[in-house]
């Protein structure tokens, strides 16, 4: 979806799977630093908050395959050649995300995605033990717990640098990051036109009822998949 608002040209960038992705990921990451902060019986809730971490993280990887334009890997993750044009200036931004921006979403994909997978193998010997824990080695259960509590640590880090990206965009370039992540659409004025590849100007993201259906039911199907494996 493509359209003028007075001089501005308004692109649909992140479809609504996209954005309520996003959302419900920064909910669920919130409530699992509490609930394991609590610990006790609040480790139950950050269980689940694990599994709907994963559940979240595996239709990402799926989306980032077959959704929609923006939200493709192929659309915005750099090759090395790429990366280096756009740090010297030779390469110009994307819409969606940039080329360090797009090794940012990597690294905390990668890093969100360990600490879920590892938490089902892991075991506290307090409040908690991870579903697939009684599968492995207790070698392997200390092993996979190290990294889940060492990983934690690498997030927090992952973290506070996406805040710190997205504060320096606004403060300091006047660009919201935010904004579109909410609404889905990104105003260009014409005079920020020559920031961004022009090919990335007359795309936009596809995000009607058949994409989004599609979306629901690929995120209903891996709940139900994750759901069994967990519980058998």
């Amino acid at each position: 979806m493509i359209y003028s608002l007075g001089m501005k040209k308004i692109i649909r960038v992140w479809d609504l799977p996209i954005r309520l992705f996003h959302w419900f990921l920064v909910i669920c990451i919130v409530g699992s630093f509490i609930t394991v902060n609590i610990g006790g019986n609040a480790m139950e809730w950050h269980a689940i908050l694990g599994y709907c971490i994963l559940a979240l993280i595996i239709f990402r990887i799926l989306w980032g395959l077959i959704g929609s334009h923006h939200a493709r890997f192929i659309n915005f993750v750099p090759s090395p050649k790429v990366l280096l044009s756009y740090l010297s200036g030779k390469t110009k931004a994307g819409l969606g995300h940039n080329p360090l921006g797009a090794l940012s979403v990597l690294a905390l994909l990668f890093s969100v995605g360990l600490q879920a997978v590892t938490g089902l193998f892991a075991n506290d010997d307090i409040a908690f033990e991870g579903p697939f824990a009684k599968y492995v080695s207790n070698g392997t259960v200390e092993f996979l717990t190290s990294i889940h509590h060492q990983n934690e640590k690498i997030l927090i880090i992952l973290i506070a640098t996406h805040l710190c990206a997205i504060f320096y965009y606004q403060k300091f370039k006047g660009e919201s990051l935010i904004k579109p992540m909410l609404l889905g659409d990104k105003e260009i004025d014409p005079s920020e036109e020559a920031k961004y590849l022009p090919s990335d100007l007359g795309q936009a993201s596809k995000d009607g009822g058949l994409q989004r259906g599609l979306a629901l039911f690929l995120l209903s199907l891996i709940a139900v998949v994750l759901g069994y494996l967990i519980t058998s």
